[in-house]
């Protein structure tokens, strides 16, 4: 009898650490397919992410095989990642969301679809840091441009706050997502990243744990997308500067704001000659 109270113990901390496991397995999971569905979305020109739209997003949240299901009152709820674009133009890494809404009307069946939400709005990212946001109520929500709608908005004011995706079969096409919540999974972000992390922590790079390699691969993902959205438009990385040859003379550059001037020789004092 003395032996199990220990071997309670042993099975409770058996079982803490295989749940563990198994919820790092599905956080790893959940970014892979998110890494799935961009690159889906970016190899179908389309309906590609505009370049534009994606080159000055604010925040890109993936939501995989988001499940709609209703017979007249219908829900629509899925798990999904986000990063925020960093102060220095990458991505961040991502935190682990949830999005849910309900809806009323002539509907019946089971459907699950990809959704994929750009932010262009500072307000709408605030707001989902801070613990949630419901789209057309607390941001403009807005159906994503696709095809020749799409190569006009890139010249176009892009006013919505947010902009979506959706595609059940086939292409992608815009979806309206009014009422629906966007939420912060605080389970799947404290498996991830540490007990009580919060998204700021994560965004800035201070979670107490770093993420796995399918984590990062989101991250990557969405680097290559903007990259190739930034060249498509004209933009160029920064020159790469050589270092510097110590033994090497330096050389200044002249400048024609800043051009050489000279001194008429016979304006300069002239110093007899000594025999």
């Amino acid at each position: 009898m003395p032996h199990a109270p220990r071997r309670l113990a042993l099975a409770l901390a058996l079982m803490v650490a295989t749940s563990g496991a198994f919820a790092g397995d599905r956080e790893d999971v959940r970014a892979g397919e998110a890494v799935r569905v961009v690159e889906q979305i970016q190899s179908i020109p389309e309906s590609a992410i505009p370049d534009r739209l994606l080159d000055e997003a604010k925040a890109i949240v993936v939501v995989p095989d988001t499940i709609k299901a209703g017979f007249v009152f219908g829900g629509r709820r899925g798990l999904g990642l986000m990063s925020v674009k960093t102060a220095d133009g990458t991505w961040s890494n991502p935190v682990f969301v949830k999005l849910a809404g309900a809806s009323f009307g002539l509907q019946a069946g089971v459907q699950s679809a990809d959704v994929i939400l750009v932010f262009r709005s500072e307000r709408g990212l605030d707001s989902i840091v801070n613990g949630k946001v419901t789209l057309g109520a607390d941001a403009g929500v807005a159906a994503g441009p696709v095809g020749r709608n799409a190569a006009a908005a890139t010249d176009g004011q892009l006013k919505a706050e947010i902009w979506s995706w959706s595609r059940a079969r086939g292409l992608f096409a815009g979806i309206a997502l009014d009422g629906a919540v966007l939420s912060i999974d605080n389970g799947a972000n404290s498996s991830t990243y540490g007990n009580a992390v919060t998204p700021r922590a994560v965004f800035e790079g201070r979670a107490p744990q770093a993420p796995s390699a399918a984590i990062v691969a989101f991250r990557d993902a969405l680097e290559e997308a903007t990259a190739s959205a930034r060249q498509a438009r004209g933009g160029t990385p920064a020159p790469v500067v050589p270092a510097a040859d110590p033994g090497a003379a330096s050389v200044q550059p002249l400048y024609s704001d800043n051009p050489a001037t000279t001194t008429p020789l016979d304006a300069a004092p002239v110093q007899p000659v000594k025999p």
